[in-house]
């Protein structure tokens, strides 16, 4: 029989704590538009006892990408992300405060981020797959290691450094596709800072056109769901575009690339307008932008910044000296609350926000 003491022992060591967390409810299809429902919100449990070389965390901040509709699918036609599985918990970007730690790096009160932090309020995670993040570097603003100082920033910075070819003096002329996202409100920016004489940019909104033009220094702004796009790249890249920086895909491209002068380059970024279609990635050119793109000797070559981690510390150092000096202005769309990470997700697929889509999920 069983001492008081073994079995109040035997309690603890079996205590758990109640948790909130978000899990893939069901998949949208390949060719399927996400929607929040297909996300659930759902009670669970963790450990109350974390072991040796775990830290438990209290999430404050994820991250919604575009990259994620790939995740949504049984393959994700990558050989670099895995898919979401039926009723687990999602997971990605993230940001939080150490509240127990059993690792030697972290102490309690740190602010740590990985790329693999789950959607949940609380969790034990390994230590060695954690960061510790220096708040200063951001002037406190915690959410900006998600974005602009962050993986966001990152493939903005070497995507021009690496694949854009821009030199100081060359005048060249830079076009950005989804330029009010997270990704190309900073391309057009830091274009400019590397040597860019004229940026202009391609939105969905007359709303971000403006913040664009206003805020983050483009010398214009096409809103592509008014009037004829082509036109007005013709009167605001009278010379033709060197650089393009290429969010979007689809038709947006199209229109861009037949305007592209001799020898010029597509950063190759993302294709938001083919994430819903089950499509090779990059989605092939049509046959005759393709013919455009070999005569003019257009590069346009696949970038993924997890090939550059090498340049990762030095890049994230420059991002934050441009923050601090107010070089780089940072938009984020913030929504609060776990409960509605699947929303802010179809929006951020849709279009719905300026700059990051950041849910903040504590304080």
């Amino acid at each position: 029989m069983l001492s008081f003491v073994e079995i109040l022992c035997g309690i603890a060591a079996k205590a758990e704590m109640i948790i909130q967390r978000v899990v893939l409810n069901s998949r949208p299809g390949k060719n399927g538009v996400p929607v929040a429902e297909n996300f659930r919100l759902e009670e669970s449990t963790i450990a109350d006892a974390i072991q040796a070389g775990q830290v438990r965390v209290r999430t404050l901040y994820l991250s919604v990408d575009p990259y994620m509709r790939c995740r949504m699918n049984e393959d994700t036609g990558s050989d670099y992300l895995l898919p979401w599985q039926l009723s687990e918990v999602a997971d990605g970007g993230g940001i939080g405060v150490v509240e127990e730690s059993k690792h030697d790096s972290f102490a309690k009160g740190d602010f740590v981020i990985s790329f693999n932090w789950p959607w949940q309020t609380v969790a034990i995670l390994d230590g060695s797959l954690l960061q510790k993040l220096i708040p200063q570097l951001v002037n406190g603003r915690l959410s900006y290691f998600l974005g602009a100082a962050g993986i966001t920033g990152l493939t903005a910075l070497l995507g021009i450094k690496e694949k854009g070819h821009v030199a100081v003096g060359a005048n060249q002329t830079m076009v950005v596709s989804g330029a009010a996202g997270a990704c190309g409100s900073l391309a057009g920016q830091i274009g400019r800072l590397e040597g860019c004489s004229r940026v202009v940019g391609i939105a969905g909104t007359d709303e971000k056109c403006s913040i664009l033009v206003q805020e983050m220094g483009f010398d214009a702004a096409i809103n592509y769901k008014k009037g004829n796009v082509a036109e007005q790249l013709r009167e605001f890249c009278p010379g033709g575009v060197d650089v393009y920086f290429d969010n979007v895909g689809g038709d947006i491209s199209d229109t861009v690339i037949s305007q592209m002068n001799q020898n010029s380059h597509i950063i190759l970024c993302g294709q938001i307008s083919q994430y819903n279609k089950d499509v090779p990635y990059p989605p092939p050119l049509s046959p005759d932008i393709e013919k455009i793109r070999k005569e003019r000797n257009i590069t346009r070559e696949r970038f993924l910044v997890l090939n550059y981690m090498d340049k990762q510390e030095a890049s994230v150092l420059q991002l934050c000296q441009w923050i601090q000096e107010g070089k780089l202005k940072v938009r984020e769309t913030v929504v609060e609350g776990l409960a509605n990470i699947g929303a802010a997700f179809q929006s951020m697929m849709s279009g719905g926000n300026i700059g990051k889509q950041i849910v903040s999920v504590s304080k």
